[in-house]
C-alpha cells in the first residue's frame, strides 16, 4: 500500500507455499487480493513476489506466463515491485539450513538466476517503480575460506551490475540488487557490509574493472554502482547482533549505500537464560529453518549457528547472566511470546522512528515467512488474518504522531 512519503509496504509472500511457479501462482491468486481487499480496498496494493530459480526459469521461458501475470495484477489493482530471489531452490516442507544460501555469489547460476528475475521485473513492473531483487549476503560465512571467494564475489556482483544498466538502457527500467546483511553470513554486520561496499566493491581496482567492462569511466562505474546495487535491511537481523539500530542506518547513509528495502521482521530475544527457560525454547528448537542465536554475555557477543548449539554451551557452563537473540522470525506486533521470552520488535520502532524522521527506503516489506513453523499459540486466525494484522501495525507505525505509536502486544 502507498504510504506517501514513507514508501509502499507490503508483505512477502515467501510466506505462503511458492517453491514451484504453479504453486507461487496458486499463492498469489488465492491469497494476495484477500490481503488487499483487507488492507487497501479502495488503492492500487504493491506486491512481492518470491520466484524460485524454477520459477524464474518458467516465467523467462514463457511470455505467455509473464503476460498472464502482468495481466492478473493489473485486473486486481495490484504492481510487482520487489520479488524475494534469495532462495534459489525449495524453502517450504523440507529441512534448507545453511543451504539457503547456495549457490552463492561466487557461481554463475546464482548470477544467471538473478539476471532471469531482473528481466521479468522490467517487463512486468510498472514504470512508476524501481523494482528491487532481494538476494543473499554473498555467502555462508564458514565457507569463505579465503581472499579470492571474496573477490569472486565482488566479480559477479560487478557482472550483474553491468547486466542491470544494460537493462535499463534497453528497456529504460531501472532494476536494482539488494543483498541482505544475515547472522553468520559474509555480510553479517553492519560493518562488515560497509567494508565490503567500500573495499572489494568500490575500492579503485574494482571501480576501473566495472568501467572497462562498461566501456565507459570510473565516474559512469561508480554511477552504475550506486544506482543499481544496495541492500535489504532486515531490522531483525541487526537487532539479533545487539547493533543500535539508528546507528547502524545512519552508517549506511553516511557510506552512501542504498537501502533499497527496508523489512519489518522481529525475532526472539530471551533477556535472562536459565535452565526452565531453555527448556522452553526447545519448541523454536530443531527447525527446518537457521535459528542463529547470539549471545551477550559480560558483555561479549558469542554466536551459534543454531538454538541447539546455544543450548549445549548453557548446559556445559551454566553460571553467569547471559542474554540470547535467536533468528526466529515471529509476528511484528508481539511484544511478549510468553512469560519468558520477549521479541525485538522494539528494534523495528526503533528504524521506523529513523525512517519518519528522514525516510530512506521507497519499499517496505514485512517478511514473518515462518507461518509453517510457528507455535500454534502464536498464530492469530488464518493466514491472511496473520498478514493484514502485521500490515496494520506497521502501517500505524508510521502513520500515528511519534507519541503514540506503541501497540499493545
Amino acid at each position: 500500500m502507498d504510504l506517501g512519503k514513507f514508501g509502499q509496504l507490503t508483505y512477502s509472500t515467501l510466506v505462503h507455499p511458492g517453491d514451484t511457479w504453479p504453486e507461487i501462482w496458486h499463492s498469489l491468486t488465492t491469497y494476495v487480493p484477500k490481503v488487499k481487499a483487507r488492507i487497501a480496498p479502495q488503492t492500487p496494493f504493491g506486491v512481492s513476489l518470491r520466484l524460485s530459480a524454477a520459477s524464474a526459469a518458467a516465467l523467462t521461458r514463457d511470455p505467455a506466463e509473464r503476460r498472464k501475470l502482468k495481466s492478473f495484477l493489473d485486473d486486481h489493482d495490484m504492481y510487482l515491485y520487489t520479488v524475494n530471489a534469495f532462495p534459489y531452490g525449495p524453502f517450504k516442507n523440507t529441512i534448507v539450513k545453511e543451504q539457503v544460501y547456495e549457490p552463492d555469489w561466487r557461481t554463475a547460476q546464482r548470477v544467471e538466476y538473478t539476471k532471469q528475475v531482473a528481466d521479468i521485473l522490467a517487463e512486468v513492473c510498472p514504470p512508476f517503480v524501481n523494482p528491487s531483487i532481494q538476494s543473499p549476503p554473498l555467502g555462508f560465512k564458514p565457507r569463505v575460506t579465503d581472499a579470492g571467494v571474496v573477490a569472486s564475489y565482488a566479480a559477479n556482483v560487478r557482472h550483474l551490475a553491468v547486466h542491470l544498466h544494460r537493462l535499463r538502457e534497453r528497456t529504460g527500467r531501472t532494476v536494482t540488487l539488494a543483498l541482505e546483511p544475515e547472522p553468520l553470513c559474509f555480510l553479517e554486520t553492519t560493518e562488515e557490509t560497509v567494508a565490503f561496499f567500500n573495499g572489494s566493491l568500490r575500492n579503485e581496482q574494482s571501480i576501473a574493472e566495472l568501467a572497462r567492462e562498461l566501456g565507459g569511466s570510473a565516474a559512469q562505474a561508480r554511477e552504475v554502482l550506486r544506482r543499481h546495487v544496495g541492500t535489504v535491511y532486515d531490522i531483525c537481523h541487526q537487532a539479533v547482533e545487539f547493533e543500535n539500530i539508528a546507528a547502524s542506518l545512519q552508517s549506511l547513509v553516511d557510506h552512501d549505500i542504498p537501502v533499497f528495502k527496508l523489512q519489518e521482521a522481529a525475532a526472539m530475544q530471551i533477556p535472562e537464560v536459565t535452565p526452565e527457560v531453555v527448556e522452553a525454547l526447545r519448541e523454536y528448537a530443531d527447525s527446518i529453518y537457521l535459528t542463529q542465536t547470539v549471545q551477550r554475555r559480560d558483555g561479549v557477543l558469542t554466536r551459534f549457528t543454531n538454538l541447539e548449539d546455544a543450548f549445549a554451551a548453557f548446559e556445559k557452563d551454566p553460571s553467569g547472566k547471559r542474554e540470547w537473540r535467536t533468528h526466529f522470525h515471529v509476528p511484528v506486533f508481539l511484544e511478549r511470546l510468553g512469560e519468558h521470552f520477549r521479541t525485538t520488535r522494539f528494534a523495528i520502532e526503533e528504524a521506523l522512528a529513523f525512517h519518519r524522521a528522514r525516510p530512506l527506503s521507497a519499499q517496505l516489506e514485512i517478511e514473518t515467512y515462518t507461518w509453517d513453523v510457528l507455535p500454534e499459540h502464536l498464530k492469530t486466525g488464518d493466514i491472511v488474518d496473520y498478514v493484514t494484522r502485521e500490515l496494520e501495525w506497521v502501517r500505524d507505525q508510521l502513520q500515528q504522531p511519534a507519541h503514540a505509536v506503541r501497540a499493545a502486544g
